[in-house]
């Protein structure tokens, strides 16, 4: 079971990784739209507000088509075969969904106390692909999504008769998936208003637990990380509904331009972004880490160290990518870890106290665009406190990493007697405790080992240059036609 969560969580980066760039391009065109920054450039009709504007046109792309993504994306990362075919079965399946959700709901919509025809910002409706649908986020594109890979792993290598061989594949997927979307789609139309509501209930709790609830948050997340769990940590809060509609992320970069204008404090504009910063502890907690590592370094290790850990912090304070740090700690001393998920969490909640708010989960790069330069004319003394608490907490981190280290003499990169130094990856640490178990004996495909015989007939995998095919016939084109089985001689026939 925790080999598939792992595995559910490393699906969800598929989607992600798409969000950091467009973040920076909203957050950049705010920038560049704005008369306060820019004077009278960002005044409409001229040309270079025009052009910003169509720009940030393109950097929306991604956060207005969140739910099609992750329908898209997750079978890519999930599926055990035919990722292509299983992420063209889920778009269509989800968009069944949508289309019979919104028939539902112009007939019988006042049954369920929702009104179709809205265009509230609270009407719990969003238009996905055309369709004026529920609002389900990426909760419900997740859920329609493992459902057809659940499908597509069952049943999209089932045989049928061969006059029936056009419903084979992905067709059979999405023919059972058209009958299941039915009776889903009148449950969601039946439920879902009623867990809007509760979700506007528990965002309102998060957000009033204040402290408490950011250290819970950041520590949990942080902490879950080398069991492949903390996705589902920081998913609902950044791209889900648990504390603001929409997620944090997709909220943030809405009102950048409405924030920058402001000068109301920012945590009472956007105090949600409290359940965003766990960024923090990438710029402030990794460079005390490792000054902890040089210091307590042998001697003559410290210049291969150095070389070392110095593109290791820049990584995680520029980009946000930490895994050298968490897994070296993982691999040798895994009480760091934890003491590392505390100190973060009091990083962040000690910032979150003193008024720090905002998109602040990935590194100083994605901060910067979206956070620093839009904000700056009116918001910059909090961002010299944020500064001056993160300096504080280098040196909290390298006092108590230091003091650990030392004490029970951990062996940190640099601290063996020989001149090896490193630091250690994901793979190091999942193979030094990987259990051993019995090999599982898988039953053999036939349709694979018939597969196998007509490609050794065709001469082997290396003298096939390419395949095409129709529902009938199957095209080849071989390199060598004097490879083939039985074909010498017989070129003409062939």
């Amino acid at each position: 079971m925790m080999a598939k969560f792992q595995r559910f969580g490393g699906a969800m980066f598929t989607p992600v990784v798409f969000f950091v760039f467009s973040g920076i391009i909203v957050g950049l065109t705010s920038v560049f739209t704005n008369p306060a920054i820019v004077g009278g450039l960002a005044d409409q009709g001229t040309i270079w507000y025009t052009v910003w504007k169509v720009i940030d046109a393109g950097g929306w792309t991604v956060f207005n088509n969140m739910e099609v993504l992750f329908v898209i994306g997750l079978p890519l990362g999930l599926a055990n075969k035919a990722k292509e075919r299983a992420s063209l079965e889920a778009f269509v399946i989800y968009m069944t969904f949508n289309n019979f959700v919104n028939q539902i709901l112009q007939m019988f919509g006042k049954n369920f106390g929702v009104d179709i025809n809205s265009t509230a910002q609270t009407s719990g409706l969003k238009v996905i692909a055309g369709v004026k649908t529920l609002d389900t986020g990426v909760i419900g594109a997740i859920l329609i999504a493992g459902i057809v890979v659940w499908l597509h792993n069952r049943y999209f290598s089932v045989k049928l008769p061969d006059w029936l061989g056009v419903f084979q594949g992905s067709a059979y997927v999405a023919m059972l998936g058209f009958f299941l979307m039915l009776p889903i789609a009148l449950l969601f139309v039946w439920i879902w208003p009623v867990f809007q509501h509760s979700i506007l209930q528990m965002q309102y709790f998060m957000v009033k637990s204040g402290n408490f609830g950011v250290f819970t948050y950041i520590f949990l997340e942080k902490a879950l990380l080398p069991l492949g769990l903390h996705h589902f940590i920081y998913a609902p809060f950044q791209y889900g509904p648990a504390v603001i509609e929409g997620g944090t992320t997709l909220y943030w970069v809405k009102h950048i331009s409405q924030f920058a204008a402001s000068t109301k404090p920012l945590i009472k504009l956007f105090p949600e972004g409290g359940f965003a910063m766990q960024g923090m502890s990438n710029i402030f907690g990794i460079p005390g880490i490792a000054l902890a590592f040089y210091s307590t370094a042998i001697p003559k290790n410290r210049k291969k160290l150095l070389a070392l850990i110095i593109p290791g912090v820049l990584t995680a304070a520029l980009a946000g990518i930490t895994e050298p740090f968490d897994y070296t700690f993982l691999f040798i001393a895994p009480a760091l870890f934890f003491v590392h998920a505390f100190l973060a969490a009091c990083l962040a909640t000690t910032m979150y106290a003193f008024g720090v708010t905002g998109d602040m989960a990935a590194g100083l790069i994605d901060i910067t665009a979206k956070n620093y330069i839009p904000m700056w004319a009116n918001h910059w003394q909090i961002y010299v406190i944020q500064w001056i608490i993160g300096i504080i907490f280098i040196g909290i981190y390298f006092v108590v990493f230091r003091f650990l280290i030392l004490k029970f003499d951990f062996k940190t990169p640099g601290r063996s007697e020989d001149e090896m130094v490193n630091m250690f990856t994901k793979d190091d640490f999942k193979n030094k405790n990987k259990k051993s178990g019995k090999a599982t004996k898988t039953a053999a495909d036939p349709f694979r080992t018939a597969a196998g015989a007509y490609i050794n007939l065709l001469g082997g995998a290396d003298n096939i240059a390419s395949v095409n095919n129709c529902f009938t016939r199957l095209r080849l084109t071989i390199n060598n036609p004097e490879l083939i089985a039985n074909c010498k001689n017989k070129l003409a026939t062939f």
